[in-house]
């Protein structure tokens, strides 16, 4: 797990008092204009003040300190901004892809382990986590409470309640 995660990446300039366009790489404008600070590098380095953040269209405009030009604003194009995980306040119930990412999944009543979540796609409504098993073989499930009993990133475990073939291997029809 990582400590600091990706919240944007300058595309261009916006204006002549440096505030740029950034494609957002969180959960868009309104989650990044709670943080205060963000950092140029991944390890923490490059601390930054955010003086503003709103939406326009699919990306977000971003002003920050020391930025006050266009000549300035364009020197951060293709620079990706990064959000410490400690400044997020996620509500219950919502945690970093990051830190679901490599938890076991178990079957909730039996025990069984099912594979990794080895990745987390939003094509819709609801998330779809993709679990890889043992023999490298993947299968989808959709992460909605029918599905997914509890999460818990902490102790590294997803515990889920399957349908009948969710777990199916596709190739002789035996049950994982």
């Amino acid at each position: 797990m990582q400590n600091y995660l990706p919240a944007c990446k300058i595309v261009s300039t916006h204006g002549v008092r440096g505030e740029m366009k950034a494609l957002p790489l969180c959960d868009g404008a309104a989650f990044l204009s709670k943080f205060k600070r963000l950092f140029a590098r991944d390890d923490g380095t490059g601390e930054v003040r955010v003086l503003g953040v709103r939406a326009q269209g699919n990306v977000i405009l971003v002003r920050l300190d020391g930025v006050t030009d266009m000549d300035a604003a364009r020197a951060q194009v293709g620079r990706t901004y990064y959000f410490a995980k400690a400044d997020a306040h996620l509500p219950e119930g919502r945690y970093f892809i990051d830190d679901l990412l490599g938890c076991r999944v178990v079957d909730a009543d039996t025990g069984r382990e099912y594979g990794t979540l080895t990745a987390v796609d939003h094509p819709a409504a609801q998330d779809i986590y993709t679990v890889t098993d043992a023999a490298g073989d993947t299968h989808m499930l959709p992460a909605v409470p029918e599905f997914v009993r509890t999460i818990d990133p902490e102790h590294r475990i997803i515990t889920v309640t399957p349908i009948e073939g969710m777990f199916t291997d596709a190739i002789n029809g035996d049950k994982e």
